[in-house]
């Protein structure tokens, strides 16, 4: 007999989350039949529903096939009683984000609209704070030299430290996950390594194929694709200007092929969150609803891009605000990195150590 422990308040969540009226999924399985990503065997996401209709938290957080799906709305487009099985399984991913979350209120931080002044106010702190030990906490005179302002020796290391400190709690946030995977969806098979699936992964997540199954949403593959492949351009521009600090050769002039690349991304990520924006305030219908958490990832992105862009015209302008530019820049910078794991954006590791685990198994 199977013991039944049902999550009232798990399943208020994720109507309030999803604005899916759950109660109102008839189980046709319209959801699953036209899923072009679901297995042949216990396809998704119709057990989902089934799980969120009931509550059942157990079942929902630390399901593989949560991850395998890439909300491209087919189900709540063909669904026949408008529940949003897409927006429903999003949810579920959010709650995943803050389940799993090292320590658990940095999850809370970054999802809860109350608490955002306080997730600013950390990094702004952690700036100011090392800026006053460089004693550097001030305007420098003559040209716009950022540097003078935060020499690189006290950026890099404090930021790569701080990156490594949370990237780290973070990574105990996925062992937990992988046991749940385990436990949840165990293997029907001889379970393979899943080092041996790297490539694979790696290479359906640089191709974006499964966005090319979906039928509803053809523009999102290439809004994603801009957002993904710009906001990897410019962490590897970042990575370069790091090197090239150290080297003396710093800061790069206009035409540097690096400064080129990192203008090109920008333009690639306002173009994917120009096209996101748009679809989401009008073509609901399609793209479904969006949540706090999304319009908190796609401003941050946005902001962090725009003052990048001022930062860069501020010095080659000698602006004098260029330095107050720069602060915010930085806080911009540090608060998405920082948050990363603990956002929407975490769907890079979670939806990577899912797509693992499913291929490991044979689940894909």
């Amino acid at each position: 007999m199977m013991d039944v422990k049902p999550d009232i308040g798990f399943k208020r969540e994720l109507i309030r989350m999803s604005g899916s009226q759950l109660n109102q999924c008839m189980q046709c399985g319209n959801c699953s039949a036209v899923c072009s990503l679901a297995p042949a065997e216990r396809p998704f996401p119709r057990k989902e529903m089934i799980w969120s209709g009931w509550g059942l938290k157990e079942k929902l957080i630390g399901n593989v096939d949560v991850w395998l799906c890439f909300q491209c709305g087919d189900c709540s487009s063909y669904c026949p009683r408008d529940v949003k099985p897409a927006d429903v399984i999003a949810a579920v991913r959010q709650k995943t984000y803050m389940h799993y979350a090292r320590p658990r209120f940095l999850g809370k931080l970054v999802s809860e609209p109350a608490w955002l002044p306080v997730a600013i106010l950390i990094p702004v702190m952690v700036i100011a704070s090392i800026l006053s030990v460089a004693g550097t906490f001030k305007i420098p005179e003559g040209p716009v030299d950022y540097s003078g302002f935060f020499p690189h020796v006290w950026l890099n290391s404090t930021f790569t430290l701080i990156t490594l400190l949370f990237y780290g709690v973070a990574f105990l946030g996925l062992v937990s996950f992988w046991k749940d995977m385990k436990r949840l969806v165990p293997s029907s098979g001889q379970e393979t390594g899943a080092g041996s699936k790297i490539f694979p992964v790696l290479g359906e997540i640089l191709s974006h194929s499964n966005f090319s199954a979906c039928g509803s949403q053809r523009t999102r593959k290439i809004a994603h694709m801009m957002l993904f492949f710009g906001f990897g351009l410019l962490i590897l521009v970042t990575l370069y200007a790091i090197w090239a600090s150290h080297t003396g050769n710093y800061p790069l002039p206009f035409r540097n092929p690096f400064k080129i690349a990192g203008n090109v991304a920008s333009l690639m990520i306002y173009s994917g969150l120009g096209i996101m924006v748009y679809q989401r305030l009008f073509n609901r219908s399609v793209f479904g609803k969006s949540s706090y958490t999304d319009w908190l990832l796609l401003t941050a992105i946005g902001l962090l891009t725009l003052s990048g862009t001022l930062v860069q015209l501020a010095r080659f302008g000698n602006w004098s605000c260029a330095y107050h530019l720069y602060f915010f820049h930085l806080v911009a910078v540090w608060f998405v990195i920082m948050y990363l794991p603990f956002t929407k954006l975490g769907h890079i590791f979670y939806r990577t150590t899912a797509l693992l685990y499913a291929r490991s198994i044979g689940r894909k």
